[in-house]
């Protein structure tokens, strides 16, 4: 990856401020240290900037057991322990405003890259692949088997085999509707009040109040 797609890549990153403290404190460390100089950034940082970094570091690792430890509870609460589901919600996601509604079994990498605002609703077998920030805004809907992933990998064969991987920020508009078993991939964003197709597969930015369905996703309706 050339510096140009790196720097857009980071500035992408910079998305609006995030409930949960720790990626907030990265990012800021990232922009303060010099997002020029990675040899002095730890894999998490490189991570949330945006950056190549290493998946199999230990901090990370252990990150990600953790999140897996809490949705594991989480899935397995009661269908009415609301009190219990909202509390392991509270530990697992970077922060949400309320009235949040997800189905079991959900899934994610780590959790604290998740923001949501008011009325969150997900739908069963949901997976989110958070190694960079999702944000979702108010009213949002995913039905079953939505899977939105930030990561990526070279496509370079050669780098990919050493194992290094890349992230990149997603961003769910205002009353978004994603239909059953949408694919939404790395660096993307939907903009308000726009429904996205069952089945389709997101690869570009999609604008606000549209309709769009496909692989790859096309808008085929202005609202």
């Amino acid at each position: 990856m050339g510096e140009a797609e790196s720097e857009s890549l980071m500035l992408k990153a910079e998305g609006p401020t995030m409930f949960h403290p720790l990626p907030l404190a990265l990012l800021a460390i990232v922009y303060i240290c010099g997002r020029q100089n990675p040899a002095i950034m730890t894999e998490l940082e490189k991570m949330i900037g945006g950056q190549l970094y290493n998946a199999g570091d230990a901090g990370l690792v252990d990150a990600r057991s953790k999140a897996r430890l809490l949705f594991t509870q989480y899935n397995a609460a009661g269908y009415d322990d609301k009190e219990t589901k909202t509390t392991i919600l509270k530990q697992l996601l970077g922060g949400f405003k309320g009235n949040i509604d997800i189905q079991s079994p959900f899934y994610c990498d780590y959790g604290f890259n998740i923001t949501a605002g008011e009325n969150l609703f997900m739908n069963f077998n949901c997976i989110v692949l958070d190694c960079a920030k999702v944000t979702f805004g108010d009213n949002v809907f995913l039905a079953p088997n939505v899977q939105i992933y930030t990561a990526y990998h070279p496509i370079i064969a050669a780098e990919r085999i050493k194992g290094p991987e890349y992230a990149a920020p997603i961003t769910i508009g205002n009353n978004v509707w994603l239909g059953g078993g949408v694919i939404v991939c790395p660096g993307v964003t939907i903009g308000d009040n726009t429904t996205i197709g069952a089945g389709s597969v997101v690869t570009r930015d999609i604008p606000a109040n549209v309709v769009a369905v496909g692989n790859p996703c096309r808008v085929i309706k202005t609202l």
